[in-house]
């Protein structure tokens, strides 16, 4: 399995064709297979790389917590880069993977072609809400340390935001959180202790964000209702932020409705590429 050694770990990756460059960053409980249908897609035309976070199937999974965090995800995301030899990139990543594109161009505006954030946001909420994102964490956390990916799959593969998929594609549905089966739980759980909790609330880097000229596009399920706040706030904030709300949509859009995903997705850095996303002024 080919992999490059970042920041003393080895993250897995695969790729697949020529021309401007994509990387595809996974959600918490996805891996570097949440993108094949993209893989596919895109592969034929761009240089279409995907990859998993340390701590899950393929990469290296540090046995403690510390070796895990917001900070250090962004720079395993820039050391892929330059060990794939990628100057600049188009990023397209899912909540966690959002998330972490978003940081990511505030932090290496330089090195970013364009941002495309699927369910972006969680957690960058005020008072009662924050204090529930971060409640949830921890004890989703606890869970996996004490009874594995077992403990949590059923209420995780049931939330609101997940039934979207299950009711359009059952079988993916059901595939997915096998996939999920297969995770380390102690990778799982120091990703959920350090990475969603401590990476920025949007609210407290509105200046950051007004400063980033790289292109996005936000798409958000309307049914998705953690992502909802944080999508919206950072579509007003960014400079150059379009969003697309998907109906009936949940969490993992380019697997619940991927032609459309695909479709959006394409038009989107054709207009990039074509210098001609921008907010009508």
């Amino acid at each position: 399995m080919p992999t490059v050694a970042v920041n003393g770990v080895d993250l897995y990756y695969e790729e697949v064709g020529d021309g401007s460059p994509i990387l595809f960053l996974h959600e918490f409980a996805g891996d570097y297979r949440s993108w094949e249908p993209q893989m596919r897609e895109f592969g034929q035309r761009y240089r279409a790389v995907t990859t998993s976070y340390r701590g899950y199937p393929g990469s290296s999974v540090p046995k403690n917590a510390d070796a895990y965090s917001h900070d250090i995800l962004i720079e395993d995301i820039r050391g892929l880069l330059d060990a794939l030899d990628i100057e600049k990139v188009h990023l397209c990543g899912c909540s966690v993977g959002a998330n972490a594109s978003i940081a990511f161009s505030v932090k290496y505006p330089e090195r970013c072609l364009s941002v495309t954030a699927v369910g972006v946001g969680h957690g960058s909420v005020k008072g009662k809400e924050r204090e529930e994102f971060l409640e949830a964490f921890a004890s989703r956390a606890q869970a996996l340390l004490d009874g594995g990916m077992e403990a949590v799959v059923e209420k995780q593969s049931n939330g609101v935001s997940r039934l979207p998929m299950k009711a359009k594609d059952p079988r993916c549905h059901e595939e997915y959180w096998q996939r999920f089966l297969e995770h380390a739980p102690d990778g799982s759980a120091y990703t959920a202790i350090g990475i969603p909790p401590k990476r920025p609330n949007f609210y407290d880097i509105e200046d950051e964000l007004k400063q980033v000229q790289v292109p996005v596009l936000i798409m958000l399920g309307d049914q998705d209702e953690h992502c909802i706040e944080g999508s919206w706030f950072l579509k007003k904030t960014m400079p150059r932020a379009g969003l697309m709300s998907f109906p009936m949509g949940g969490h993992v859009l380019n697997l619940e409705d991927p032609d459309l995903f695909n479709g959006a997705f394409s038009e989107f850095l054709a207009l990039v590429e074509a210098g001609k996303w921008q907010k009508p002024s």
